[in-house]
């Protein structure tokens, strides 16, 4: 989890620092804008990782990893990080507001938006509480569940065949 937190933290990293220098409407110059930045990145990862390790344990192939991306997918588009949702029928908002990827995308917008733009967004406002609920209760229920199907996984996996995929992984030409 450590590893793909700092991935996850140098990726938003990357764009966001240019951004600011080219882009007007970007307000994080403000301590209140990098303490939400901050905290809603670290809950939302919080409540994302284990998701993705539950679903990355699922399955051995990438084949089988294609099943889980194109419902991503989906849950990306609906989820207004690409268009606001409040255009959106009501109840694909609904099914948009159960998931965690909404409520990051929320957080992040309320970091970096000025306040004038929240009247764009589902119930005319920021809503840092139902952020901060929605993300998590999807940190507990993940961190619940990641280690139990974790157990399982690794129960199914006999240590020689854990050797022989890591000795393939080693011999593969990067």
């Amino acid at each position: 989890m450590l590893s793909r937190t700092g991935t996850a933290v140098v990726g938003l990293l990357i764009p966001l620092v240019p951004a600011l220098f080219l882009f007007d409407g970007l307000e994080l110059g403000g301590v209140s804008s990098w303490v939400t930045l901050v905290w809603v990145l670290a809950l939302g990862l919080v409540a994302l990782l284990p998701i993705g390790a539950v679903l990355g344990s699922l399955f051995n192939t990438a084949q089988g990893m294609g099943f889980v991306t194109l419902p991503i997918m989906m849950l990306m588009g609906v989820s207004g990080v690409f268009y606001p949702i409040s255009a959106f029928p009501e109840w694909l908002q609904w099914v948009a507001q159960v998931f965690p990827l909404y409520w990051l995308g929320l957080g992040l917008r309320s970091a970096m938006l000025p306040e004038t733009l929240a009247a764009a967004e589902a119930g005319e406002s920021w809503r840092h509480l139902e952020t901060v609920g929605v993300l998590g209760l999807w940190a507990i229920a993940g961190l619940l569940l990641a280690p139990v199907v974790l157990r399982r996984m690794a129960r199914r996996e006999s240590g020689s065949a854990v050797a022989v995929r890591r000795q393939k992984a080693m011999q593969r030409t990067m």
